[in-house]
């Protein structure tokens, strides 16, 4: 059996907690900034934890996390 191949683009988006959790960036802050709050934009600046509906197909693209 060969080995399993990372899904580089996803590797470099997710981590992976201490608890096995996948941890992500929050999207919307690259551009058009200007009409969004300072608090949105704060905000955004936090992780977030992926969702649960998502992690089983994360976790088949990322083997080895």
């Amino acid at each position: 059996m060969p080995k399993m191949k990372t899904s580089r683009s996803a590797a470099k988006r997710f981590k992976a907690t201490g608890t096995g959790k996948l941890k992500r960036n929050k999207a919307y802050k690259s551009h058009i900034l200007t009409k969004k709050s300072a608090k949105r934009k704060r905000n955004l600046r936090k992780s977030a934890i992926t969702d649960s509906t998502n992690v089983k197909n994360m976790k088949k693209i990322l083997p080895y996390l």
